[in-house]
C-alpha cells in the first residue's frame, strides 16, 4: 500500500500528469483538497472508491484517513491543487507518515505560476532583462515567513516576483516594493489560472490595488511583479544564435 501524493494542477481538469490520471484511476481511496481539485479527476476514481474532500479536515483527521486506508491495504491517490513541491502541505503530511511506517511517493503537477504565465502568453525569462523567478508569499494570517525573506529583502534582487496568497495584502506589496521597483513596474494578477473563468489584469505597480479591487478578484490568485511583463527589448538566446554556432565552429577547429 502506498500514499501517493499528486500535484492535481492548477485548476483545469487536463492540466494534470499522465502518470497522476492512471493512479487516481487505480486507487481505492482519494482524498482531494475541496473546491481547489477538479470534480472530474475525482471522478476517474475506480467505482465504488472512498472519496474524501479534506478541506473541513485538520491535519490529525487527514492523516488518520491515510493510516485507516494502509491499515485496509488500500493505495491512497491523495490529490493536492498545483504542484506539491511548494506551499502545498505535503511535508506534514509526509512526517507523519515517515513515523507510522507508512509508504508514500510523489507525482508532481502543473503549478499556478506556470498556469498563470501560459495566460498570459509569455516567457518569465528574459535574456539581458530578467533571468530570476521569485515564488513566495507575504506573511498574513499563514504562517511568519523566515528571516530574511520578507518582501523589501527579496525585492532588492530586482528579479520578477510571483507572489501567492497576496490578494488580502496588496496595501503591503504596493507599499513594500515600490521603493524598489518603481510605481511604474509592469504587474499581471491572474485568477483561476487554466479555469473557465480565468481572469488576467494587467497594469503598474501604482495601480495594484485598484486594480484588484476594481475586477473583483479575492482568491486564488498569483501577483506577478516585475520590469520582465513589461514590452522590453531583448536579444536572441545565444543558445539558437549565429554567433554561439560560429564559436562552436571556432572552437572544433582550434
Amino acid at each position: 500500500m502506498t500514499v501517493h501524493f499528486i500535484g492535481a494542477g492548477p485548476g483545469a481538469a487536463d492540466l494534470i500528469t499522465v502518470r497522476g490520471l492512471r493512479i487516481i484511476a487505480a486507487s481505492p481511496v482519494c482524498l482531494y483538497a475541496g473546491a481547489l481539485v477538479p470534480r472530474e479527476l475525482v471522478e476517474a476514481a475506480p467505482p465504488g472508491a472512498r472519496l474524501v474532500d479534506t478541506a473541513d479536515l485538520n491535519l490529525d483527521q487527514i492523516v488518520e484517513e491515510l493510516r485507516a486506508a494502509h491499515a485496509a491495504g488500500h493505495d491512497v491517490a491523495r490529490l493536492q491543487s498545483g504542484d506539491t513541491s511548494f506551499f502545498s502541505a505535503v511535508a506534514e503530511q509526509q512526517r507523519r507518515l515517515d513515523a507510522l511506517g507508512i509508504p508514500w511517493d510523489i507525482t508532481p503537477g502543473v503549478p499556478a505560476f506556470a498556469a498563470a504565465a501560459a495566460a498570459m502568453g509569455r516567457e518569465l525569462t528574459l535574456p539581458t532583462v530578467g533571468q530570476t523567478v521569485i515564488l513566495t508569499r507575504v506573511a498574513g494570517n499563514a504562517t511568519a515567513m523566515p528571516p530574511g525573506e520578507d518582501l523589501a529583502t527579496l525585492g532588492r534582487s530586482g528579479a520578477l516576483l510571483v507572489l501567492h496568497l497576496a490578494i488580502g495584502q496588496v496595501e503591503r506589496v504596493v507599499a513594500e516594493l515600490t521603493p524598489l521597483y518603481g510605481p511604474d513596474c509592469p504587474v499581471a494578477v491572474v485568477a483561476r489560472a487554466s479555469r473557465a473563468d480565468e481572469s488576467i489584469v494587467r497594469g503598474e505597480l501604482a495601480d495594484l490595488v485598484s486594480l484588484v479591487r476594481d475586477n473583483g478578484i479575492r482568491a486564488v490568485a498569483v501577483i506577478m511583479v516585475g520590469r520582465v511583463l513589461g514590452e522590453p527589448g531583448f536579444c536572441d538566446s545565444h543558445l539558437y544564435s549565429e554567433a554561439r554556432d560560429r564559436a562552436v565552429e571556432a572552437s572544433s577547429a582550434g
